[in-house]
């Protein structure tokens, strides 16, 4: 093979690993409902005897809530791990486990793990819908699952 074809030949294949990159972390149309299901809830542990007063407008036990979300990635099937602590419907903390299946889905979880409390913490639970945080997108595909999980929880 001539050089100027096999330059050309690298030049396009270190372009579509790139493109494959890029894409891999921009939001899809799909990232609002995550496409795998079958996470679970890993277990809760309500405030004794708390209760939301009624006619306050949130509808949601105070406590501390935990629940898996999956998503997929182009790695495949990733799980994140979501503890929310609420009070009256609004969230007073998050913590963020990473199940993490190779080192990019670490590095994006970790990023994610990093930037949620910024976003999340004193909004309403019902407010609750992450699409990218901290360069990561994917992840909040499972992150708004759990979510989803918490709130039923919670009532």
């Amino acid at each position: 093979m001539r050089p100027a074809v096999r330059k050309s030949v690298y030049a396009g294949i270190a372009g579509l690993s790139l493109a494959g990159t890029v894409a891999a972390c921009a939001p899809s149309a799909g990232d609002s409902s995550p496409a795998a299901t079958g996470s679970s809830t890993t277990g809760s542990t309500p405030a004794p005897g708390a209760s939301t007063p009624a006619g306050s407008g949130a509808d949601y036990k105070d406590g501390t809530y935990s629940a898996d979300g999956t998503y997929v990635s182009p790695n495949g099937t990733e799980t994140v791990g979501v503890e929310l602590t609420l009070a009256s419907g609004t969230v007073t903390d998050v913590q963020i486990t990473q199940h993490p299946s190779n080192p990019n889905t670490r590095k994006f979880q970790g990023e994610f793990a990093g930037g949620i409390a910024g976003q999340v913490v004193g909004k309403s639970i019902d407010q609750l819908n992450v699409s990218k945080v901290a360069g990561s997108s994917l992840t909040s595909g499972g992150f708004n699952q759990a979510v989803e999980q918490i709130k039923s929880e919670a009532r």
